[in-house]
């Protein structure tokens, strides 16, 4: 193979060995097994494990970046709903190295890490601002929404300790959860009242905001 070629499928083979167990826990040599490479060739092209844990962590956050790309067409619900179901996919193709990165450990926290995971979450952050029609976000949405991004990595931590309650269900309430944070925001501004009416004006009765406006006047009868 050619040095990239290489390098390619070390990332690979990494990437998949994190994905099914903690970084923390994966050694060189079973990373030089899965490859049908010697140990001292693995250091040939990455200097070490963190090195290689980097390079395998970006080719994943490039991956999970996309998960929020949506095209912008039909009910902001609808299109909620797929980049949730999308991010769902990601984390259960990755559980414990998705977990390892968001809690934290040995293996991760250098700046490199760091900056990777910020980007992800600005990624997210933009998609976010670009479905809603938003090019700077003031306070208090740029506060919702970043709120519910790290609502949205909490949850799905918590979901893989065990995953005891079903996966569809979270990926609609994290959807719900969105418009219950602008919905409060909106109670104590008017610019966020006046998105919040945007947000609901074009979706269907069908729809997971629909959905939601009805669980809550259910709870009131």
């Amino acid at each position: 193979m050619g040095v990239e070629e290489r390098r390619q499928q070390l990332i690979g083979v990494a990437l998949d060995l994190f994905s099914r167990r903690s970084p923390d826990e994966v050694s060189i040599d079973e990373i030089a097994t899965a490859a049908g490479i010697s140990r001292p060739l693995v250091y040939h092209y990455f200097p070490g494990k963190l090195s290689l844990y980097e390079a395998a962590l970006k080719r994943a956050s490039e991956d999970l970046a996309n998960r929020f790309a949506e095209p912008q067409e039909g009910p902001l619900g609808a299109r909620l709903l797929r980049v949730m179901r999308r991010f769902f996919d990601f984390v259960d193709e990755h559980g414990p190295g998705f977990a390892a990165l968001m809690r934290g450990g040995p293996a991760v926290g250098s700046s490199a890490t760091n900056a990777l995971i910020d980007a992800v979450r600005q990624a997210a952050y933009e998609q976010m601002l670009s479905h809603l029609g938003i090019v700077e976000a003031p306070p208090r949405l740029e506060l919702v929404v970043r709120s519910w991004i790290s609502l949205a990595e909490s949850t799905a931590l918590i979901w893989l300790n065990g995953r005891r309650v079903p996966r569809a269900e979270l990926e609609i309430q994290l959807v719900h959860d969105f418009a219950a944070l602008a919905a409060v925001s909106a109670a104590y501004d008017e610019d966020m009242a006046a998105l919040l009416k945007k947000m609901v004006k074009d979706e269907p009765t069908d729809g997971p905001l629909a959905d939601l406006l009805g669980r809550l006047i259910a709870l009131g009868s």
